[in-house]
């Protein structure tokens, strides 16, 4: 399914109403990507994500990236191949929104990686420290965007798109 790449710039003012963080596309050796599903999403709504979080101050979105992907796969063993060009940004419901962060947070903005899973299945373990992911799975990428909550849907869409040429590699 080819969409196409929209990306919505903020303004100044709007950058602190949005946390940000790093997103990570994790392909293995068949083309599949990684899809947690989260432990705390509330119920009725799509419990399955790729990886993503925060970034730390002092910390680069690539650091935050590998950080990211060792805290909520249990595993490093993963080579990034791009960055994507541009920040994306959602919003949370609102009804949802005071809930989380601390009620701080409009949304999200993020910068994506994709990498190259390198190890073989049993070098990931979601039962980490601080578990964010109580199952797994390994599919193909255009399953992803139905498989997420609707408010990450588009950003989901405009990754795969923006990342097409490495899913088809």
């Amino acid at each position: 399914m080819k969409r196409r790449v929209h990306a919505v710039t903020l303004s100044d003012s709007d950058l602190p109403l949005y946390r940000p963080c790093v997103g990570i596309l994790l392909l293995n050796r068949d083309g599949k990507v990684f899809a947690g599903r989260r432990t705390n999403m509330p119920r009725g709504l799509n419990p399955w994500q790729m990886p993503q979080g925060g970034i730390d101050p002092g910390e680069t979105p690539r650091q935050a990236a590998l950080r990211e992907l060792r805290e909520e796969t249990g595993t490093d063993k993963a080579d990034i191949l791009a960055e994507s060009a541009v920040w994306r940004h959602y919003d949370v419901p609102p009804e949802i929104a005071g809930s989380i962060w601390g009620g701080r947070y409009r949304g999200q903005r993020q910068k994506w990686f994709a990498m190259r899973f390198c190890g073989s299945d049993a070098d990931i373990d979601v039962a980490t420290g601080h578990p964010e992911f109580d199952a797994w799975q390994w599919v193909v990428p255009d399953a992803l965007p139905v498989l997420v909550v609707p408010f990450k849907r588009q950003i989901y869409f405009d990754v795969l798109s923006e990342f097409r040429a490495l899913l088809e590699a």
